[in-house]
């Protein structure tokens, strides 16, 4: 038997069953009372991102946790899948009434386990609850954790509202740096190093987890939707006032760049790095090295338009037969060419820096006397 108790009252309900009295209670009594109560209580602002110290618990399903959500946020859903999709199609059917008092009757027989899971999640710290739009999923949420004497949180228009937050953040203009460079440079292994100097870096490939090419999945793990690389990039670009970032195509694979950001980037100061074409030659090698060769076989079918027939079929023979050092240079002809078109198509005028990857600290150190000229240190 779990007691809960909210401002006076106590309720005492069935861990193993939720019997459909008490479903019927909750529904004419207790939940008008319970959103009133909600209502009264101090909710966080989706402005007030990030929300430091708070527990984040996101009570949608789990098909609306897996489009997006808040960065480090646990899913907990008050309705999972089916069941959510049970009460919207009573919602349509029968109204809402029916919809919500399906709803109780389906979360009923889970509060005790739910009540589990708040305290397993939230050890010693104070939980923010959230759902689509702040209403009754995360109150109810909110009043089974509070019911058991612990003091909880609710994000003020849930969700949505914190959406909202992160597309106007991405829409506003930000300093930006970006790192050029032909296929094979190193410029993210380049933006990694400056990051662990405390430069301020935003990784979009990682990010999107795409490096932007026919060949860009290989090595990655599933791509974000749309939806949650934008909330991704707000977690990286909201503290930072001056950004470092790779010079990418609008569209890295899936994920696709907010319009702000992307004038951003148009509008920015460009580093060129100039790497030789035999170390470009010699890096992407040995990346593509442990990729099995018909799968690279397969993606650069892909490129037959833009290679020419000829050109595919050459690659095609070398990487099958074992002779990858061939394959990579045969497509760096075409990536070559796609990034000079790229820079001059969105009118970037770089600056050119010199880089030596055997000589790695000291073309750093150059770097860093350049991204100085812009104003941006540690």
């Amino acid at each position: 038997m779990l007691i809960l108790s909210h401002c006076g009252w106590q309720y005492k309900m069935s861990t193993s069953i939720f019997p459909l009295n008490i479903i019927s209670h909750l529904h004419s009594y207790l939940f008008p009372k319970v959103k009133h109560l909600c209502s009264m209580e101090s909710r966080i602002k989706a402005e007030n991102y990030p929300f430091t110290g708070y527990v984040l618990i996101d009570v949608r399903s789990e098909a609306e946790f897996k489009k997006g959500h808040i960065p480090g946020a646990v899913n907990i859903p008050l309705l999972r899948n089916e069941e959510r999709v049970a009460v919207g199609t009573c919602y349509k059917q029968n109204g809402r009434d029916a919809a919500v008092e399906l709803g109780f009757e389906l979360i009923g027989p889970r509060f005790a386990e739910l009540y589990r899971h708040y305290k397993e999640v939230c050890e010693k710290k104070t939980p923010l609850f959230y759902c689509w739009r702040g209403g009754l999923r995360s109150q109810i949420s909110h009043t089974i954790f509070t019911w058991g004497g612990f003091s909880g949180k609710l994000l003020k228009g849930g969700y949505k509202a914190y959406r909202t937050h992160v597309q106007n953040g991405l829409n506003q203009p930000k300093p930006c740096v970006l790192l050029g460079g032909m296929t094979g440079s190193g410029k993210t292994e380049i933006l990694s190093m400056l990051e662990q100097e405390g430069f301020p870096i935003v990784d979009l490939e990682t990010l999107a987890s795409h490096r932007g090419s026919v060949l860009g999945s290989l090595g990655m793990g599933e791509q974000p939707s749309v939806e949650m690389f934008e909330n991704l990039l707000w977690e990286k670009i909201n503290p930072l006032d001056k950004l470092i970032l790779e010079s990418e195509s609008r569209k890295i694979g899936a994920c696709i760049l907010p319009e702000g950001l992307w004038v951003s980037m148009l509008n920015g100061k460009v580093i060129e790095l100039q790497v030789s074409f035999e170390q470009r030659l010699h890096r992407l090698t040995n990346e593509y090295a442990g990729f099995d060769a018909a799968v690279l076989a397969e993606r650069t079918e892909k490129l037959r338009k833009r290679l020419g027939g000829l050109a595919c079929e050459q690659a095609k023979i070398a990487i099958l037969e074992g002779r990858k050092r061939e394959w990579v240079e045969i497509l760096m002809g075409y990536y070559d060419k796609s990034y000079n078109y790229f820079m001059e198509e969105n009118g970037f005028k770089p600056n050119s820096l010199n880089w030596d990857w055997s000589q790695t600290e000291n073309s750093l150190n150059l770097l860093k006397e350049k991204l100085k000229e812009y104003g941006i240190t540690k």
